[in-house]
C-alpha cells in the first residue's frame, strides 16, 4: 500500500474545525488587486484556496481586491480571470470589494457612533511621527477627541467630495501604545478623487486594505481567510474589526509566500521591467507571470504539480526554479509531439541518393509507439546541425566527420565523404553517401553506429524564427543583491534565430500546441505567428544546463 500524504497545517485545521463543527463547509476566497498580471507567485496562492475547496467539498471566491482607483484597470481584471480559468479553476462567485462600498461605509459609520474611529486633519509626516517606533509608544493626535457628532458630519463631507486628497483621514480609536504598530489608530478611510474602474466618480473616498479586506470576507461569510507571512501583523486588526462590528468571524491564516531563485516576484518590480522596456510586455515569456509562462508554453499541469510539490510551509524559503523547470519538462515528455527541426543549419548532401527522388518515411510522434507516427519526407538534400559536424573529431565523438558513419534519425546510415568551405572558412556543405539497405525499422546492412542526428529535407522545409528564452536575471536572488535589481538582468536571457528549418508538418500548428524538437527542447507556437512568418518559442531544454554551469 502506497503511504497516504500527510496533511499540511491549514489542512489540518480546517479538518479540526469540520469536525468540531466550527464551520459545516468551507469557503475560501482568492482576493487579487487587480494592478497587474498575476505571477507564480499568485498561482500557489490559487492552487491553495481553490484546491482546499475541492478537497473538502466546498467552494471558493474570486474577489478583487479594487479600493485603490489610481492603479487597478480592467485590463487588469480581464487577464486575471482568464489565469484563474488556464490553470484549472472554476470560482463559485465573482465580487468585488467596491460591491460593498456601502456596506463598507456604514461599518465605518458604525465605528464612529461607537466612539472608536474620528477624522484626523494631521499630514501623513504628523501621523507618522505621531505613531512612536516598535519601542517607544505613540501619542494621541490632537483630532483623537472630537465629538461623536463632529466626526460624522466631517465624514460625510469627506463622502460628499469637499476636501482635496491628503485633507483629511478617517482613523479607528484603539491604542497609540500597542506592541503592534498596526493597532495604533490605524487609517481606514483616505480621500482618493480618481477615476474607478466599476464606480467611476461614484466615491472619492476609498477603504484601506485593513478595513475592506476582512470586512469583506466577513460580508461573504468566508470560514477560512489565507493569507501570506506578511499579513501576520495585521491579524490582530482584522479580528478587532470583526469583533467590534459583531460581524460573521471570518479567520485569517498565514502561509509562507513563493520565492523563487532567478526570479522577482514582486509586482512593482514586474511593472519597471515592462514599463522601461527591458522586456516586450507582461506576457513577455520571460516573465514569471501566468500569461507569460503560457506564452512560453508552460502548461497548467506543470505549474499546479510544481505548487503540490513545493507545498504549504509557515517558514520563508527559497524554492529552486529548476524545480518549476523539471515539472514542465516531466509534462512535456508525455504531451509534445516529436518533431525535427534543425536550428543551426548547414547542407548536408547525400550524393549517391537518386536527384530528384523523395520518400516518405515514418517517425513516432512521442515517446513510444503508442503515439503513432508521422509522414516525414527524406530527399538527396538536407539541413542538419552544424554542431553535428566536426572537422577534426574530439575524442569519443560519434556525430558526423570525416569519414565517420552516424544514422539519419528515422532514415539511413550516412558516411561524410567530403565537405566544403566559404570564404570565411566556415562549413557550407557536407557530402556524404548513404547505405541503401541500412533504412530504420528495415535495416539489414549489421552495421552498428554509435551515432544518430536529426535533419531537415531542405526540398520540404519550412523556414521560421525561433526564439530561446532563458532565465531573465543571473543572480540567484536579485531582489536581495545590492543596488538595483534590474543591474542583473542576463543579457542572453532572448536569444533569437530568424532562419531555423522545421518539418513542413509545423505549417498546421496552433496556439497552445506542444511540440518536442528533437535533441533541441519543448517549444510552443507564439502568439505573433502567421502562416507567412512562423515563431516558435522554447519553453524549456531537454536537460537543465544552469545546472552544469554552477558545477564548473
Amino acid at each position: 500500500m502506497s503511504e497516504e500524504k500527510s496533511l499540511n497545517f491549514i489542512e489540518e485545521i480546517i479538518e479540526t474545525d469540520l469536525a468540531s463543527g466550527q464551520c459545516q463547509s468551507i469557503l475560501t476566497r482568492f482576493p487579487p488587486e487587480p494592478n497587474g498580471y498575476l505571477h507564480i507567485g499568485h498561482a500557489k496562492s490559487i492552487c491553495l484556496n481553490f484546491g482546499l475547496a475541492i478537497k473538502y467539498g466546498g467552494k471558493t471566491n474570486l474577489r478583487f481586491d479594487d479600493t485603490n482607483p489610481a492603479k487597478e484597470e480592467t485590463e487588469y481584471v480581464d487577464s486575471i480571470k482568464e489565469d484563474v480559468k488556464w490553470l484549472g479553476f472554476n470560482w463559485s462567485n465573482e465580487f468585488y470589494a467596491s460591491d460593498y462600498f456601502d456596506q463598507i461605509y456604514n461599518f465605518a459609520v458604525t465605528l464612529i457612533k461607537k466612539g472608536l474611529a474620528y477624522v484626523d486633519d494631521s499630514t501623513p509626516d504628523e501621523i507618522a511621527t505621531l505613531k512612536g517606533s516598535p519601542t517607544e509608544p505613540g501619542k494621541n493626535s490632537p483630532f483623537r477627541d472630537r465629538s461623536m457628532e463632529e466626526n460624522l458630519s466631517l465624514f460625510a463631507a469627506m463622502k460628499a467630495g469637499t476636501y482635496q486628497d491628503g485633507e483629511k483621514v478617517l482613523r479607528v480609536k484603539i491604542d497609540m501604545a500597542a506592541n503592534n504598530m498596526h493597532m495604533r489608530d490605524p487609517i481606514i478611510y483616505r480621500i482618493k478623487h480618481a477615476h474607478h474602474h466599476r464606480t467611476g466618480d461614484q466615491w472619492c473616498i476609498y477603504p484601506m486594505y485593513d478595513f475592506a479586506h476582512g470586512q469583506s470576507d466577513s460580508i461573504e461569510n468566508i470560514t477560512h481567510s489565507i493569507c501570506t507571512l506578511e499579513f501576520i501583523p495585521h491579524r490582530e486588526l482584522y479580528d478587532w474589526f470583526i469583533h467590534t462590528l459583531e460581524i460573521f468571524p471570518s479567520k485569517q491564516y498565514e502561509f509562507a509566500r513563493l520565492n523563487m531563485t532567478y526570479t522577482v516576484m514582486s509586482k512593482r518590480k514586474l511593472l519597471q521591467l515592462v514599463t522601461e522596456g527591458h522586456v516586450q510586455s507582461w506576457d513577455d515569456p520571460r516573465m514569471p507571470t501566468i500569461s507569460g509562462m503560457r506564452r512560453r508554453g508552460y502548461t497548467p499541469e506543470s505549474i499546479r504539480n510544481f505548487c503540490e510539490r513545493i507545498g504549504i510551509a509557515k517558514r520563508e524559503n527559497l524554492i529552486d526554479v529548476s524545480l518549476l523547470e523539471f515539472c514542465v519538462r516531466e509534462d512535456l515528455n508525455l504531451k509534445a509531439t516529436r518533431v525535427m527541426a534543425v536550428l543551426e543549419p548547414v547542407k548536408l548532401v547525400i550524393t549517391n541518393y537518386p536527384e530528384g527522388q523523395t520518400e516518405e518515411l515514418m517517425c513516432e510522434n512521442g515517446p513510444d509507439e503508442s503515439y503513432g507516427h508521422r509522414k516525414v519526407q527524406f530527399s538527396r538534400e538536407l539541413w542538419i546541425e552544424q554542431e553535428d559536424f566536426m572537422e577534426e573529431p574530439a575524442k569519443k565523438w560519434f556525430r558526423l566527420a570525416p569519414g565517420a558513419l552516424v544514422r539519419l534519425k528515422s532514415a539511413y546510415i550516412i558516411q561524410c565523404n567530403h565537405f566544403l568551405k566559404d570564404a570565411a572558412g566556415n562549413i557550407s556543405e557536407i557530402q556524404a553517401t548513404y547505405i541503401p539497405e541500412s533504412k530504420s525499422g528495415s535495416d539489414t546492412s549489421e552495421i552498428k553506429v554509435k551515432g544518430t542526428i536529426h535533419w531537415v529535407s531542405a526540398q520540404h522545409a519550412l523556414q521560421a524564427e525561433i526564439r530561446l528564452y532563458d532565465r531573465l536575471f543571473n543572480a540567484e536572488n536579485p531582489s536581495q543583491e545590492e543596488g538595483d535589481f534590474k543591474e542583473y538582468i542576463n543579457p542572453d536571457s532572448l536569444q533569437i534565430i530568424p532562419k531555423a528549418f522545421i518539418e513542413p508538418s509545423l505549417l498546421n500548428a496552433e496556439i497552445g500546441n506542444h511540440f518536442q524538437y528533437i535533441r533541441k527542447g519543448y517549444f510552443c507556437l507564439d502568439k505573433e505567428s502567421t502562416k507567412e512568418k512562423l515563431v516558435f518559442n522554447r519553453t524549456v531544454s531537454l536537460k537543465d544546463a544552469w545546472a552544469k554551469e554552477v558545477k564548473k
